[in-house]
């Protein structure tokens, strides 16, 4: 019979992550991962795999509160152009606000990863593709209810929005200020009638 794990695994994931989070995969050794997981090292590749099947792992739990969380809990709760307004305030806030500095883990992983690594960066490619596309479905519904102008290329603009955001995220290590992040998405937003207002909680 199995002996029981004797440590929580939702707990160990979390001292992972935060430690690629504050130092990157590269920088971060399998002696510090497991000392901040409080695991031995046959403990932690029978618990999660190997480094890099445990940063896969802590970064999928990353998106999965944060990123991915945004994009439903916002499109689903406003209307389509509101949902524009509301992500970006969200971003300007999170940026301006969050402590430590360490930008996005998903961004970083972005700078991080080089050709040599094409596991990392089809996982950042899927990630940064589905914000672009969340930007376009946005877009297109604003257009369908008249609330952005029927002339924009849904396409384009989301391409736009989305090199604003990962600019924002890159900005946010070593630049957290508000005025920056707020000059970085007003002539986006201008640009398509929209304000980056806070609606309601966020």
């Amino acid at each position: 019979m199995a002996r029981p794990r004797q440590f929580d695994a939702h707990t160990a994931l979390a001292a992972a992550q935060e430690t690629f989070w504050a130092k990157g995969y590269q920088a971060t050794s399998t002696r510090e991962l497991t000392q901040a997981m409080g695991l031995t090292q046959p403990s932690l590749y029978n618990a999660f795999g190997d480094k890099r099947q445990l940063f896969m792992q802590a970064l999928d739990d990353y998106l999965n509160r944060s990123l991915r969380e945004r994009i439903a809990r916002i499109e689903s709760g406003y209307a389509p152009a509101q949902a524009l307004e509301q992500f970006f305030a969200e971003s300007i806030e999170r940026g301006a606000n969050e402590l430590p500095h360490r930008g996005c883990m998903l961004i970083n992983t972005a700078l991080e990863a080089s050709p040599e690594d094409p596991e990392m960066q089809a996982a950042v490619t899927l990630e940064l593709t589905l914000l672009r596309d969340f930007f376009s479905r946005l877009v297109r519904a604003a257009q369908a209810d008249g609330s952005i102008a029927a002339h924009h290329d849904a396409d384009d603009i989301a391409a736009m929005l989305l090199s604003i955001q990962v600019g924002m995220r890159v900005l946010a290590r070593v630049m957290p200020e508000r005025a920056l992040f707020e000059a970085s998405v007003r002539p986006a937003l201008g640009l398509l009638g929209l304000r980056a207002t806070l609606h309601g909680p966020h």
